[in-house]
Formats: structure tokens, sequence, C-alpha cells
């Protein structure tokens, strides 16, 4: 029979699985973070519960925030799990599970709306982190300026002490700090966005600014935004994996996490009020982030956005699907030796070739059955930081495109909604509707897309080489078929 998690059935848990046996009542909660999801809680909690585990920075424990009505169910759960859940490790080696406790607290803010100010406004919160996404910065599509009329912005300028957005609640707790005489929490973005930290101060800095010159003064004299770069891949939870927790370690979890054995946090050392010892558990902490982010969205980031669209267009669930396709995994690993690579800067530390043999290693992992879908998110979102910066510095210094092109072009024609055999795709990028539409309407012709300016700028859609190539795969796409339309852009590559 599976024990349901908690707090008092720990000691009853198998004893295959790690638990926590550090005391949970000592632990502070010095973080608070927005945006409890899979990654955060198979990532920065797991690098805290690591200085749990040694007896260390008890004081910097986790207390979620939710701020979005679907959380209600991440809010059930974990206080049904005292905050607990389990992490399981998958490789080809088998799985091994760990229960992390380093969660204390979640807040749901729709319910809790003053609950969740007054903890980031307390002062023992020294940090506040966050995964929102990359939409999730109100960054205006290619122009990089502040969305200021988003509808959470326009509502939290109208009702500060109410607010719903993410920046309305960062703003009216820091409001809160100065008028009180507390220092400031550091602002500590998570989200994968070359510069997150930058992003995040230049927005919200601009948020501020229309709703408090004074306030937006005292943020720009006393907030730190320390940039950060994480990797490690982590599939959406599914009842699959919740029968994997229960089946074979007797786990009743609700929510679950499952993960790879990687993991990489890079964080540029910059913090108001102290930090945790993340380092001596695994993190690199430095001056520079900016290398570590180029390379790790631009090869991870990018080849999953490669692999993802024409996988569904062939009708694979599954990144490991593609990488046991050969073309696909042809198409991934030129674009990162050929495309990639020639115009990422020196990482200090990292040897480039085995870094992204690693990649490749890690998209073929079966165990961790990474769901495309899952990828497909982040289109609208995610080509813009991931896809169109390499392209664009190519067109600069006269690299080849031909590959990251094909990629934009298996987008568009992934947005007509059907794949290859005329199955409907599953599309959960929240953009998707709107740009299905104009996709549907305009067929091969990739004009109508490239002339989204939340995504394209003005200047590369209008680059000849880059819409004379997007042109020529989409007809191809429409013409051909994907799975021709790839053996000829390979054909072109080797």
């Amino acid at each position: 029979m599976a024990i349901k998690l908690s707090q008092a059935n720990l000691a009853l848990l198998s004893p295959l699985v790690q638990i926590p046996r550090y005391d949970r009542r000592h632990i502070g909660q010095g973080i608070v973070h927005i945006g409890v999801g899979g990654f955060h809680r198979a990532h920065q909690t797991v690098y805290t519960e690591e200085l749990f585990k040694r007896g260390q920075d008890l004081q910097w424990g986790f207390c979620g925030a939710g701020l979005l009505p679907h959380d209600a169910r991440m809010r059930d759960v974990l206080r049904s799990q005292d905050c607990l859940y389990t992490l399981v490790e998958r490789d080809t080696h088998g799985d091994s599970a760990r229960v992390v406790g380093s969660i204390t607290e979640f807040l749901f803010a729709p319910d809790e709306r003053e609950a969740v100010i007054e903890k980031m406004a307390a002062p023992a919160t020294r940090i506040v982190s966050m995964t929102i996404t990359e939409g999730g910065y109100y960054v205006q599509g290619s122009s990089g300026k502040f969305d200021a009329q988003h509808p959470d912005i326009q509502h939290d300028l109208a009702h500060p002490k109410v607010p719903q957005g993410s920046f309305g609640f960062l703003l009216e707790a820091l409001d809160r700090r100065r008028k009180r005489g507390q220092a400031p929490f550091t602002l500590l973005s998570c989200d994968n966005i070359q510069g997150n930290g930058n992003v995040l101060q230049t927005m919200l800095l601009a948020f501020a600014e229309l709703r408090d010159p004074t306030l937006a003064n005292w943020m720009a004299t006393n907030c730190l935004f320390p940039n950060s770069m994480v990797d490690r891949i982590t599939p959406a939870t599914t009842d699959e994996h919740r029968a994997l927790v229960r089946d074979t370690f007797s786990i009743d979890d609700g929510w679950p996490v499952m993960t790879e054995t990687f993991k990489q946090w890079v964080i540029e050392d910059q913090f108001v009020q102290g930090r945790p010892a993340w380092e001596t558990v695994g993190a690199q902490l430095t001056d520079n982030v900016l290398p570590y982010e180029k390379m790790k969205l631009r090869l991870l980031n990018a080849s999953h956005q490669a692999l993802c669209y024409i996988g569904m267009l062939f009708g694979y669930e599954f990144a490991h699907q593609t990488m046991e396709d050969a073309q696909i995994r042809a198409l991934v690993q030129h674009m990162m030796d050929h495309e990639v690579t020639p115009i990422l800067p020196p990482v200090p530390g990292i040897n480039l070739e085995e870094y992204k043999a690693t990649l490749i290693e890690r998209f073929a992992n079966p165990a961790i059955r990474d769901q495309l879908s899952r990828i497909g998110i982040y289109g609208s979102s995610g080509i813009p930081k991931f896809v169109l910066p390499t392209i664009e510095e190519a067109l600069k210094s006269g690299g080849s495109i031909t590959l990251l092109s094909f990629t934009i072009a298996c987008w568009f024609r992934y947005l007509n909604g059907r794949d290859e055999a005329g199955n409907e795709i599953q599309m959960k990028d929240p953009a998707a509707p709107r740009l299905r539409q104009i996709a549907v309407a305009a067929g091969s012709d990739p004009t109508p897309l490239l002339a989204v300016r939340e995504i394209f700028s003005e200047e590369l859609a209008r680059s000849p080489q880059f819409v004379q190539q997007v042109r020529e795969f989409l007809h191809s796409f429409y013409d051909q078929g994907a799975r021709a339309t790839l053996a000829e852009v390979l054909r072109r590559c080797t």
C-alpha cells in the first residue's frame, strides 16, 4: 500500500527513498519564490535541500507563492503534504527518489493577497526569486520595451494595493519595505532569458516609474537583480508519473517531480542581504553570467526548438524519440556545430564540444520522456530569445543561418495545427490561437507571421537572406512534406 506523503509519515517510507533528516521546524523562510512549478522544485529547492542536509543555512527555506488561479491545485496538494514532494531523478541506469523539504509554506495569492504581500515585506525575507516563464516579464515583443498596456499592468497601476500580476506584488511589497525603513530583498530571476536579472530590473523599474517615481528612485539606488543561468530538463508531471511514484516507491504524492540527473546553476554574486552558500553544493557564483547564458540558451534551448516542431510534425510525442530519428539528430548536431558555436564567446571552464555531446545525451534520455508539447509552449516567447538572436548575429558576421531558418519555417508549418498525417497537434503556447489563425490563412507565405512584431523585428523581417530561406523551406513543407524538406536541408549542409 502506498503511504500518503506527509511529515508524520516520513519514517514509514522505504529506505530506498532519501528523506529530510533535519528538523524542518527550525527552517526559516528567507526566500519567497513566485511560480512553484516543476522546474523550481527540481532545481533551486534541491540546491537548498543539499545545504539543509548538511545542517547549513537553515534560515534560507522557501515560502512558495502562487499568483494564478490554476495555482490553487498546487496549494491544495502541497498543503495536504506539509509542502513535501517526491523528486525522481531518471536516467538509463534507473530511477532514484528523494523527498524534498526545503519549501515550508505555500500561499495562494487570489485568496491570500495580503498574506503574500506581507510575506515579501517581512524583514525575514531577504530574497524573492521567480520562475514566471519568459512571457512573464512584460517585454513588448521585438522592441524590448516595457509593455505598459498589458492588462495586469493597467490593473495594478489603478489598484496598487490589490495587485494581481507578479510585478504588482513585487512593487507593493518593496514600497512597504521602503516606507518602513527596511532594506529591500534581492530579486532573483531564474527564468530562461539572457540577462534575466537585467531584464527584470529594466521592466520593473519602468513599471515603478509609472506607479511612483520616488519608489523607482529608491529601487534604482538600493535593489539588486543578479543574473542567473539555470538548467535542468524537467517534464510536466503526468498521472503516469504519479503512478510510478506510487508503484515503484510506495508513495502517494499528488504532485511529484521527474527530472534528469544533470543540473546547473550559474549565479551573479550580487545580493543585498546575503544568500545561501549555494556554491558549496554545486552552483557556480561568478561576476559574469553572460557567456554561460548564451551557451545554454543558444545551444540547449534553441536545439529544443529545432527538434520540437519537426518532431511533432513527424508525429513524435517525446524528445528522446526525435534523437532516435537520425535526420533530426543530424539537424540538431549540425546546427549546434556550424551555426551556433561559431558566434559564441569563450565560456570559462567549459569545453563546448563536451557540453554539446552532453546535450545530445540528455535529449536522448528515454527515461525522462520530455513532452514535445511542453517544449512547444515556448514558441512565441522562446523563439525570440533562443533562436532569433543567433540569426541576427550570424547575418551581421556572414555566418550560415540555413538550419536556423529551417527551424523558423518548421515552426510556421507547425502553427498550421496538423502533423504530416493530418492529426491535430496539441498546442499549449498561450499565443497559439492567434498565431494559428494567421498561419492557416497564410499557408506557404511566411510574410504574415514575419509581420508579428511581438516576435520578429522589422529589421529581421526585411532581411532578404532570412526571408528567402524561410520562404523556400515553408513552400517545401507544403509542397514536398516535412520529411523531404528535412532531407533536402541536410543534403545542403553536409
